[in-house]
């Protein structure tokens, strides 16, 4: 089968973290979704995106083409609906189209839209994820979900003696190390991914899933509903809260309700509050309506698009949006709202011009053996070009 997960109208409703990749590319739970597809639906997996990430991720046609949309997340049920998909058939939820079969070869979303529109359709109930603060307010489920597909008809590594395990779900990937760690399960499963680390000391209760070549530091304290991905590195205390590939929060301070992207850097005793003093709702900026909106959520922090930094002692307000390659430094709140390509703090900003930017994330990349490509600058490129008018001081 020839899976093509597709953005549409609603991927701005996903930025900062969509800058940067598909829709279907985001982390929720251990896997992203695309991964969670390739779990369930046998074939070739490729994205239908906006033009300037196609490069990277490349669309392919085939005789038959299922388009499933990329921010629905697979349950047996819509499994079972998509197998069931005739030939030029629809299936919706609330007029969002979330999978269609053709032998079309579709190139853009309007494409999809107008062609599908004109074919059988049928109503359906699914998850979506509609904005950024579904992606830690649906992880606990997701880590449950992913756990049960990833660990079934497997034989779990051992830990060590020195450990302290309460509860019964957790599994253990070959080559991880931790020693003298409390792990409770008795709310959820706690995933190790292979080659992992937990450091002595820590505190982690489940649901809670560790990457592949992931560390927790030492003395470390982990609430539930929260994903570490792979090569990360994270210390201090922690609640439902998600780390996409390679980001660092390597010190003491607290992070709550938030979604940190790639290559990311939080400097020691940086704290995301997640609670308004007055217990009101918590707002995030809204790029499609660009205006801060209700999120209907008492508890929100930050998210953070891929590349940005912030120095030691950062105190993010709640409900705090970061934007993608921002450098972050100095005293005080900085405010609620940081466009990409935004360097400073709360004593004003400046724009982060893309080849010093460039140069930071090479050095940061070298660390971890990998290259910024051409390809991947080209990326970045884009969104600073498509950011402009965010960064209000370059208007004066």
């Amino acid at each position: 089968m020839n899976i093509i997960l597709f953005d549409d109208h609603r991927r701005v409703d996903l930025l900062p973290l969509a800058f940067t990749r598909p829709c279907a590319e985001l982390r929720v739970g251990i896997l992203t979704i695309s991964e969670k597809w390739a779990k369930h639906l046998p074939g070739k997996t490729s994205h239908l995106t906006q033009d300037y990430l196609s490069e990277k991720y490349a669309l392919n046609h085939e005789n038959e083409n299922l388009y499933i949309n990329g921010r629905a997340l697979p349950d047996d049920d819509l499994i079972s609906q998509i197998n069931s998909l005739s030939n030029n058939e629809t299936l919706i939820n609330d007029e969002v189209i979330i999978a269609f079969k053709t032998e079309a070869h579709l190139t853009s979303y309007e494409e999809l839209v107008q062609f599908s529109s004109a074919k059988s359709q049928k109503e359906i109930s699914c998850t979506l994820i509609n904005h950024t603060h579904d992606i830690f307010s649906k992880n606990g489920s997701e880590i449950k979900a992913d756990f049960e597909i990833l660990t079934k008809n497997r034989d779990s590594h051992q830990l060590s003696a020195t450990n302290t395990h309460i509860g019964k779900s957790i599994f253990i990937e070959e080559g991880v190390r931790a020693e003298a760690v409390i792990f409770n399960t008795e709310n959820g499963p706690i995933y190790l991914g292979k080659n992992s680390t937990v450091m002595e000391g820590s505190l982690i209760r489940g649901p809670f899933a560790l990457g592949e070549n992931a560390t927790i530091k030492m003395g470390a304290k982990i609430y539930g509903d929260t994903t570490v991905g792979p090569q990360c590195k994270v210390g201090g205390e922690v609640s439902n809260s998600i780390f996409y590939k390679n980001s660092n929060k390597g010190h003491d301070g607290f992070i709550g309700n938030s979604v940190v992207g790639e290559w990311c850097n939080l400097g020691a005793d940086t704290n995301s509050s997640n609670l308004k003093n007055n217990y009101a709702n918590v707002k995030l900026w809204d790029y499609s309506k660009q205006r801060f909106l209700d999120t209907g959520l008492q508890f929100c922090g930050l998210i953070m698009g891929d590349h940005s930094k912030c120095g030691i002692n950062t105190m993010f307000n709640t409900g705090t949006v970061v934007g993608v390659s921002a450098n972050i430094f100095g005293g005080n709140f900085p405010r609620n709202f940081i466009p990409s390509f935004t360097w400073g703090g709360s004593s004003g900003f400046a724009t982060y011009q893309t080849n010093k930017a460039f140069q930071t994330a090479k050095k940061v990349m070298e660390r971890r053996n990998e290259e910024l490509t051409e390809q991947e600058q080209k990326i970045l490129l884009s969104i600073f070009e498509n950011t402009s008018a965010y960064r209000f001081w370059e208007k004066n």
